[in-house]
């Protein structure tokens, strides 16, 4: 008679998040993801600072333009991306991850509210026409997430944003890369 595998059991599958924890912490003192793991090399932690790192080993246009106002406009749409991740996290906090009895209504409707400022902002301000950079990368990453997470959507009212959406996640890179699973976010 076979024995069961314990890898579906609830036993293993807490080992297996405490030792990935334990790595995190190893690699992040933040315990987050991502972590670019180089050999040899000291890990590089957060997406920021990946990017930055990828866009040296290239001599090709870079993803972060290295000067004058394009240089800003690219920044400034990542950091609106990295808003959007923020506020998308609280609000499954609110709403899916925290015990129901502990969740507050106006924390969530107050993070709800940055999503969809932040959404019209994308709207009128992305620069859909331009070449690739990191804000457009880190945009079509969370608002990617978002939807899978089922969060409040983007795309009633803002056309533009979800047609670029559309056309950007058809590129193979974002196809090469879905989402999937269960996360801690």
């Amino acid at each position: 008679m076979k024995s069961a595998s314990p890898i579906g059991s609830r036993s293993c599958t807490r080992r297996l998040v405490r030792l990935a924890a334990t790595r995190r912490f190893a690699e992040n003192p933040l315990g987050k993801v991502p972590v670019l793991l180089r050999p040899g090399l000291s890990p590089i932690f957060d997406s920021d600072v990946i990017c930055a790192y990828f866009d040296t080993l290239h001599d090709g246009r870079r993803l972060i333009p290295q000067e004058g106002e394009a240089r800003w406009h690219a920044l400034r749409v990542q950091a609106v991306a990295q808003g959007l991740a923020a506020a998308g996290i609280a609000v499954r906090w609110e709403t899916v991850r925290r015990p129901e009895e502990l969740r507050y209504a106006p924390l969530r409707d107050g993070h709800t509210e940055k999503l969809i400022a932040s959404y019209d902002w994308l709207e009128h301000e992305l620069d859909f026409d331009a070449a690739v950079h990191v804000g457009h990368i880190a945009v079509a990453t969370v608002l990617s997430w978002l939807e899978f997470r089922e969060l409040p959507s983007f795309r009633e009212k803002r056309p533009r944003l979800s047609a670029w959406l559309d056309a950007f996640s058809a590129r193979p890179s974002m196809r090469a890369t879905p989402l999937s699973g269960e996360t801690h976010d």
